[in-house]
């Protein structure tokens, strides 16, 4: 472990930290720390930074419940960055948004196409807060839990169907569709990303703890 001494802050005392989601790899945000800001961090294993505007130390979620819990800390090999793992309980932006980058600059149109499950979540958030004419999302969310769930029924049916006949091709299809309407179902329960990982996450440990055990 390097000793935090040795970080190269710049003549503010400040150093850039750039957070991203411990599980998906999803760049968060960029802020600064001071030498405070990184202690109060590492101890409370809470992302904690230093505003330049107000001029002040601010704890992440402390005023809106979204914090980032720290997993993980890195220094470039410079030692005047650092890289910080989180485990998001909400938004990282004001906006509201899952990320604060959200602007594109430029795209060569030949990259990655930036689909994930979590802006897949935010779009689909998006036909619930805001209606669209003609969007199946929004018939779904005008509809209610009753007959999102009827869906979910008849697409965990497909599934069984095709993975019967043996065709993953279909089966790969009719998955999709499934967890298309799983996620729709989420949102109308208030149930996030995160919440899964952490479930999955507390099973895994379980599951590994179980495995200890019976080798000793």
């Amino acid at each position: 472990m390097i000793d935090i001494e040795k970080l190269k802050f710049d003549s503010d005392g400040l150093i850039p930290a750039i957070v991203k989601d411990a599980a998906t790899g999803k760049v968060l945000t960029l802020a600064y720390m001071n030498r405070e800001s990184l202690g109060i961090t590492m101890e409370k294993k809470l992302t904690c930074f230093y505003s330049r505007s107000r001029q002040c130390l601010w704890l992440k979620g402390e005023t809106s419940g979204n914090y980032q819990h720290v997993k993980k800390i890195t220094a470039d090999c410079d030692l005047d960055a650092l890289l910080i793992e989180v485990d998001p309980e909400g938004p990282a932006c004001h906006c509201g948004t899952f990320s604060c980058f959200t602007n594109p600059v430029f795209d060569d149109g030949n990259g990655v196409s930036g689909f994930s499950l979590d802006s897949l979540m935010e779009m689909l958030k998006g036909r619930k807060t805001e209606k669209v004419e003609g969007s199946y999302t929004s018939y779904l969310f005008e509809k209610g839990i009753d007959k999102i769930l009827k869906k979910v029924g008849e697409e965990s049916t497909e599934v069984i169907i095709a993975g019967k006949a043996g065709d993953k091709k279909d089966t790969v299809y009719e998955i999709a569709d499934l967890t298309y309407h799983v996620l729709v179902l989420m949102i109308e329960m208030g149930i996030s990303l995160e919440d899964i990982r952490r479930e999955l996450e507390s099973r895994h440990v379980i599951d590994k703890k179980v495995k200890q055990e019976k080798m000793t």
